[in-house]
């Protein structure tokens, strides 16, 4: 799923809320021209296999949308107690992601189409007066740029330091926002390339909230959640949403906490929903749905630039994916506890939605793909193996500190804070790691380790990342190793 090295250290940020950079299916679907959507029971026995004999989550909902209308195939169960089994249907909730960028993007265009904004204005416009926001080559960062993840900004700020690492977005404020960008020097100029941004969607929809004038929560339901009926998607839950909301799990299939989020990153993945909620979304993007927001949707799909997926462009928000059967526009999402995506057809006026309530590098955007296009399902890969910390002595850690180069422009900083060992990937938050065995530790909230190769006085000489079925060896930086250290 992870095609370069840059993309699996960008995975190792730990607290992505996005997975757009997840492969779009590439292989050429069988017949060529005659898919139909399958039925429920195919439907079913998907869910079945990826559940019961694959373990890649405990509960999944799908729900598809055409002219005739919509349906519902479900496996798994709302609650994990066998004691409270309740059954999933179309208004079980779940955690929805980067899948908010589409609606944070939507938000822009009604905007835009009310004359409150411009997609070429810069974002500092809508910034507290004196705030820094990084140009490169007299060029300022736009709305459309940040729209498009093609700003230059990296996938998450590096001063990220949560009190929880569980709940990695909830003190994330939009002071420390500010304070990055104005320490930021942008790598590439902004419109060149495409590179995917959770900061970019938060910075989004703060300056839309900034400009109106009231929180991104409220904004999004004044201005798109109301207009198209969409009453159980939402940031801050009632208590029978609380009661409808799966709970979410990691890839060992262990519950987790969800996730929170200030109005520095909500436009990035703060929203929680449904299936019957994003089908009533999709019926309008469809066109099935009436004529309210038809114009601000129009005009997403309108700009096109291109990203480092295969056979893929990025509009407003929407990732747009070129297939044998046509275009498939999609979005998925992905945080501590859950996996999604919507996609639909255009052409064909069809659509689908996807829910899971564990977040697995497999995902269900294989699912989405072949319900629509016919595309080959992925066999996902075994779950991860159970890792086990032991204790280790701080003077242990402290031989291990020191700079590890993983790529050319990309270094691991291994620090010790507290009796605690971390490790900090360029452009990347700091996240702790724990020791398995001697000289090897893991992340809890990733699938991936690494083990130190040490010299003859049990100093660090080179780091081997592994993840995704492969190892990457960082060499200590040189200036370090040398004598009187």
């Amino acid at each position: 799923m992870i095609r370069k090295m840059t993309a699996l250290v960008a995975a190792m940020t730990l607290t992505a809320v996005g997975v757009a950079d997840a492969q779009a299916p590439a292989a050429a679907p069988k017949p060529a021209k005659d898919w139909q959507i399958p039925d429920r029971a195919e439907i079913r026995n998907i869910l079945t296999q990826r559940i019961d004999d694959q373990h890649q989550a405990l509960s999944i909902v799908v729900e598809t949308l055409n002219a005739g209308g919509a349906e519902i195939v479900t496996h798994g169960w709302r609650a994990d107690t066998d004691s409270d089994k309740r059954p999933l249907d179309g208004r079980s909730m779940f955690e929805i992601g980067s899948m908010s960028k589409v609606f944070t993007s939507l938000l822009l265009a009604e905007m835009v189409d009310r004359g409150e904004v411009k997609l070429d204005e810069p974002v500092a416009k809508y910034l507290p007066p004196g705030t820094k926001v990084p140009e490169r080559g007299g060029r300022q960062i736009t709305l459309i740029d940040l729209a498009t993840h093609t700003s230059g900004l990296p996938r998450l700020p590096t001063n990220m330091a949560p009190k929880d690492r569980a709940n990695p977005y909830a003190d994330y404020t939009a002071e420390q926002l500010y304070q990055f960008l104005a320490g930021y020097a942008l790598p590439r100029d902004i419109g060149s390339k495409y590179e995917y941004s959770n900061l970019g969607g938060g910075l989004l929809g703060l300056a839309l909230s900034r400009r109106a004038g009231m929180s991104y929560e409220a904004l999004l339901k004044q201005r798109v959640l109301g207009p198209l009926g969409l009453r159980s998607t939402t940031i801050t839950l009632a208590p029978d949403e609380k009661a409808r909301l799966v709970t979410g799990h990691d890839a060992n299939l262990k519950p987790v906490e969800n996730w929170d989020f200030q109005d520095a990153t909500a436009g990035a993945g703060a929203l929680r929903s449904d299936a019957d909620d994003m089908v009533k979304f999709l019926a309008a993007e469809l066109g099935f749905g009436g004529a309210q927001l038809q114009r601000p949707m129009l005009m997403q799909l309108k700009p096109r630039r291109p990203t480092d997926i295969p056979n893929t462009e990025i509009a407003l928000g929407w990732h747009i994916t070129t297939t044998p059967r046509g275009p498939i526009v999609w979005h998925n999402g992905g945080t501590g506890g859950y996996r999604t995506i919507m996609a639909f057809d255009p052409d064909r006026r069809v659509g689908v939605v996807v829910l899971a309530d564990t977040e697995t590098p497999a995902g269900v955007d294989d699912i989405a793909f072949h319900i629509l296009a016919g595309t080959p399902l992925i066999q996902p890969p075994a779950p991860p193996v159970a890792h086990h910390e032991i204790p280790v002595d701080v003077e242990v850690m402290q031989n291990l500190v020191g700079h590890y180069q993983l790529a050319p422009q990309v270094i691991a900083e291994v620090t010790v804070q507290d009796g605690q060992l971390f490790i900090q990937l360029t452009g990347q938050a700091k996240a702790p790691v724990f020791f398995e065995g001697p000289n090897r530790v893991f992340w809890k909230v990733v699938d991936a380790q690494a083990r130190f190769e040490v010299d003859g006085e049990g100093h660090g000489a080179a780091m081997v990342l592994h993840q995704a079925g492969r190892d990457f060896r960082a060499p200590r930086l040189k200036d370090e190793l040398a004598p009187g250290r």
